[in-house]
């Protein structure tokens, strides 16, 4: 099989299941008792958030283990939203954040009483600061913006709309779930930054929610006092473990590798533009991460093109999500401008660290074949 779907989900590095196994075949302890085994435990989830911390430039209290990216943007977003309510009711977002968040923001607006405001983008995928600016309001008190688009790549300005809303006095909060390990990330520049290990080799089950040192959030579940009493729920011991090895591999040698991804990605638009001219490519073309290509081959269909490519050897994502067996248009290129049509036609190929040449140089020649027998059925 060629793996050409790594936005989706990365295999787990080698140094990350070492790192998980004593606790998973020997050392069962409970973090949060006071006997030796609970201690050593603990020793290791402290451990954990200390190198998480130095990766992001933040303090270790501010890291926050969650079991995943969808449990870090819903606490950050409902537990802010909630914690400083008294300030104001009003939250900003964009069309295309994953649904972790849109769903998260929707649910405020129907179910509590906020108001929220869904920021278009412009054909490329990016919100422009001075949107934000616009759509603040005395009564804004949190912005979500996410770091880098999961299916175009598309890399938003959140830097920028961070310092603009800290000179305003309204939260942000960055889903950089994507972009980890792709792009270099400083968590202090935000206020709160979500991230999933399994992004970028680590198992899947475990995440971080950094919180900005002072701010008070919500808590979202309710049980014991476990990280600092914005969680409750025992630890996943053995997936912080994993978590913070895979978290340390990602960051080396950040440039280089995303230079040769960014190489190999063009390798293949130009392969792929070759073989189908009529193909369209999504998303921004300087500000993208170096390992996402999203393109639509207009006349075909989708959702056979997705399995054509399977039955070849390739494995891709749709542009689109699988409802109850039918292809729905991604919200994402909707939100962009592309037809219906067109974003029912599309592909997502996102790169890892294990893409080589021979791969992509593989994949071309099978996709010449399904190309041909699909454009010769259609």
């Amino acid at each position: 099989m060629i793996y050409l779907d790594y936005n989706a989900t990365t295999p787990l590095a080698p140094e990350a299941r070492e790192a998980m196994r004593p606790f998973i075949e020997e050392h069962f302890g409970n973090p949060s008792s006071i006997h030796a085994a609970g201690r050593e435990a603990r020793a290791v989830i402290d451990d954990a958030r200390d190198r998480i911390a130095r990766l992001l430039g933040a303090k270790p209290h501010e890291i926050i283990f969650t079991g995943g990216g969808t449990e870090s943007d819903n606490l950050a977003i409902l537990g802010l939203a909630r914690a400083h309510e008294d300030r104001g009711r009003h939250i900003i977002t964009c069309t295309t954040e994953h649904h972790a968040v849109l769903h998260t923001c929707e649910h405020l607006q129907k179910r509590e009483g906020f108001r929220v405001t869904f920021l278009p983008v412009d054909r490329t995928g990016r919100v422009a600061p001075e949107q934000v600016a616009e759509a603040i309001t005395p009564e804004t008190t949190l912005v979500s913006i996410m770091t880098a688009n999961n299916e175009t790549g598309t890399i938003q300005p959140a830097r920028e709309i961070a310092t603009l809303c800290r000179e305003r006095g309204v939260l942000f909060h960055t889903d950089s779930i994507q972009s980890f390990g792709k792009e270099p990330v400083r968590a202090a520049d935000f206020d709160a930054l979500s991230l999933a290990a399994h992004k970028f080799h680590g198992p899947k089950g475990a995440g971080v929610l950094y919180l900005r040192s002072g701010l008070k959030i919500e808590r979202i579940s309710h049980g014991g006092s476990h990280e600092n009493e914005r969680r409750a729920g025992t630890e996943n011991v053995a997936a912080i473990a994993g978590l913070a090895v895979a978290a340390e591999l990602a960051v080396q040698d950040i440039e280089t590798e995303a230079a040769r991804q960014a190489a190999l990605r063009e390798r293949l638009w130009s392969g792929v533009e070759q073989l189908f001219p009529a193909v369209m490519r999504h998303g921004h073309r300087a500000h993208v991460l170096a390992n996402t290509l999203n393109v639509s081959f207009p006349g075909l269909d989708g959702e056979g093109l997705i399995i054509a490519l399977d039955l070849a050897g390739i494995a891709v994502s749709s542009g689109s999500a699988c409802m109850v067996g039918s292809i729905v248009p991604s919200h994402v290129l909707l939100a962009m401008g592309v037809p219906p049509e067109i974003a029912s036609a599309t592909v997502r190929f996102s790169l890892g660290k294990p893409t080589t040449d021979n791969e992509i140089d593989d994949a071309l020649a099978q996709m010449a074949g399904v190309f041909a027998r699909l454009s010769a059925a259609a």
